[in-house]
């Protein structure tokens, strides 16, 4: 027998019981008499399709948590209706709270549809090849490290993993936001679900399905769902206490309006109606309606929420903090000059390529493109250790040797007043020094250029009423100085020559002055990331370290989402105190009308039952909140492009 998914399930019931109200309407207000047959079976239609449910889950919550929650309410109402005579409006409370509770559970459903989605842009297959050279087509779940696979043309990209062999176009608009195909050759890395749009490629798997781009993107929803925002958790906290006070209320509601008046059926009647009318189904919905819905827009548009909390917490950031390499810059930094003090710049670019070869950042992989374009050989260098923010050493044949900045060959008390060297250090340009111990070999420098997008981005968080804005980085002041003028940010708000704890102290006292947002893209900014009120990682598919560290992931390098996400968040905040404002304010009203101003147990029904519907719309609304997507993205999902540590 076919199971039917919760959502599914909910939305028959839903329309079975508006089928029986329609039933029982007919029968009791169409005059011509001929449907008054019709009421009854209707009413027992709704009692069964809308009430029995209901009645299960809150027995089931009541007998497996020791919680009396809305449902309970919601089925004692009804029954107390039934009782006094008022079956029918006890159907029509069950009918709208049907429906709402559909509505909620499909807005519930969008973080396991949208988790559906990720896991349709995965191929099922892959084209292996074998240790004698030959190709077999195996499922994509059993490739491992180190497997090489052949893409033919418009074949999706089975897991991450570094082009071997072969030169093509891959569309990355899935994965990256890029809307344009992407030139791949050997050496180029490219992600799992991706599309190989011509030429023949031959990659080497470097992460298993269980551990690619896809698989932590889908790890990332299901985080960010199941995390509830601090206004989630307290409205959960205050629906369960809320209504053991309501059903204590109805009990000496009754007792009272029996002992003043006698009449049990209207004493009865009372407490049904302030049952109804008291009921926090509209304020324990709200916050949720609106989180959920936030989370899908914001997923849909290339930004993931680690769940609710940060997107609260994101709301109400008036400081932004950017790190500069990767991620107000493209990253893609380009050799400019070299200088080689004993002349020898072929051998100098070698070395120095050695000890970039095991560097993922920026700056390493300008060096690298350049040796390569020179058509000269990295040397050979061991030991290689990274030091985060400054540089890297390792041993060759001849002893140890070092790369970095200024900081490092300070570190390695290596003298850097040569005038060749001085010319560089003056230019505004980032400078990297090669050394053995504390002689300098020679330097080269590299540019790096703002993001298209990053300009804008600045501009527009500005004009949504962001207080401070300012760029951190470990690069010379004269080359942030240059950066941070294309991109409209003052000397007061470009703070150069920071070591990853400079960056941490520094949002430190940030925070001190109001909630902070730290922007940033690599192992160096994982620190601050997770010192800030809410870290953003920029490009989070290339950097696993940011990834988990930041509460916000963007997941294209479109700077000016973050503008978006931020806007988001305000509306979304705006949205849930409507919600509150709403349903507190209906809740009141109705309770003093059912007690003191014989307001109809209809009307209650319906002003109760309608106010929730409105606040589950209300926060529905958002779930049509434009941020930007690529044009070419596939499902409606566009996740994270590369970015490197800086």
């Amino acid at each position: 027998m076919k199971r039917f998914p919760p959502v599914d399930l909910s939305l028959t019931l839903s329309l079975v019981t508006v089928l029986g109200m329609a039933m029982a309407a007919a029968g009791r207000w169409l005059p011509s008499g001929a449907f008054d047959a019709l009421e009854l079976p209707g009413l027992v239609l709704v009692y069964l399709a809308g009430g029995l449910p209901t009645g299960w889950r809150a027995l089931s919550e009541l007998w497996r948590a020791r919680v009396l929650d809305i449902d309970l309410l919601m089925i004692v109402a009804a029954i107390a209706a039934a009782i006094v005579g008022a079956p029918f409006e006890g159907a029509v409370l069950l009918t709208l709270f049907s429906i709402s509770t559909t509505l909620e559970e499909r807005a519930l459903g969008r973080a396991r549809r949208a988790i559906e989605a990720l896991m349709a842009l995965r191929p099922e297959t892959a084209l292996r090849k074998t240790a004698n050279g030959a190709v077999e087509e195996v499922p994509a779940e059993v490739l491992t490290v180190g497997d090489v696979v052949v893409l033919r043309p418009g074949a999706r990209v089975p897991s991450d993993g570094v082009v071997v062999t072969g030169r093509g176009g891959i569309d990355e608009a899935n994965i990256t936001g890029e809307s344009m195909p992407v030139s791949k050759e050997a050496g180029a890395q490219v992600f799992e679900a991706t599309i190989n749009l011509d030429g023949v490629l031959e990659v080497e798997v470097t992460r298993s399905v269980s551990d690619s781009t896809i698989a932590r993107m889908i790890r990332l929803v299901t985080e960010a769902q199941a995390a509830r925002a601090p206004s989630e958790r307290f409205s959960e906290w205050f629906g369960q206490r809320y209504t053991v006070a309501v059903l204590a209320g109805a009990v000496i509601a009754f007792a009272t309006f029996w002992w003043l008046g006698g009449d049990w059926e209207l004493a009865l009647y009372r407490a049904a109606t302030l049952l109804v009318a008291a009921s926090p189904c509209a304020i324990v919905i709200s916050v949720p309606a609106a989180i959920l819905s936030a989370l899908s827009a914001a997923a849909r548009g290339g930004v993931l929420f680690k769940g609710g909390g940060a997107l609260e917490t994101l709301a109400e950031v008036d400081i932004f903090a950017f790190d500069k390499t990767g991620t107000l810059t493209t990253g893609r930094a380009e050799m400019t000059e070299i200088v080689a003090l004993d002349g020898d710049e072929a051998g100098f670019l070698s070395l120095l390529a050695g000890l970039e070869a095991h560097s993922e950042h920026h700056i390493a992989a300008a060096i690298r493109r350049e040796v390569a374009s020179r058509g000269l050989d990295p040397a050979q260098v061991a030991d290689v250790n990274a030091r985060p923010g400054i540089g890297i050493e390792g041993s060759d044949a001849l002893g140890p040797v070092w790369a970095g900045n200024a900081y490092l060959a300070e570190d390695m008390k290596a003298a850097t007043d040569h005038p060749a060297l001085q010319a560089l250090a003056d230019g505004a340009n980032t400078v990297v020094y090669l050394g053995r111990g504390a002689t300098v070999l020679g330097a080269v420098s590299v540019a790096d250029e703002a993001r298209a997008s990053s300009a804008g981005a600045i501009a527009a968080l500005r004009d949504s009423g962001v207080r401070r804005i300012v760029m951190m980085t470990g690069d010379r002041r004269s080359v942030a100085l240059r950066i941070g003028a294309r991109l409209g940010l003052g000397p007061e708000e470009t703070h150069a020559e920071m070591l990853p704890q400079d960056k941490v102290r520094a949002v430190g006292e940030l925070a001190a002055t109001g909630r902070v947002a730290f922007v940033g893209d690599g192992v160096n900014d994982a620190a601050a990331l997770a010192r800030a009120d809410v870290g953003i990682a920029m490009g989070a598919a290339g950097s696993e370290v940011a990834l988990q560290a930041a509460d916000v992931a963007l997941l294209s390098e479109d700077m000016e989402r973050l503008a978006d996400a931020h806007r988001l968040s305000r509306r979304t905040s705006r949205v849930i105190r409507q919600n509150l404002t709403f349903a507190i304010g209906a809740m009141v009203v109705l309770v003093i009308g059912g007690l003191f101003f014989d307001l109809p147990l209809p009307l209650v029904v319906i002003g109760h039952e309608g106010g929730t519907v409105l606040v589950v719309l209300n926060g529905l609304r958002l779930l049509s909140d434009p941020i930007r997507r690529p044009k070419a993205s596939v499902a409606g999902q566009a996740l994270t492009g590369v970015a490197q540590p800086t």
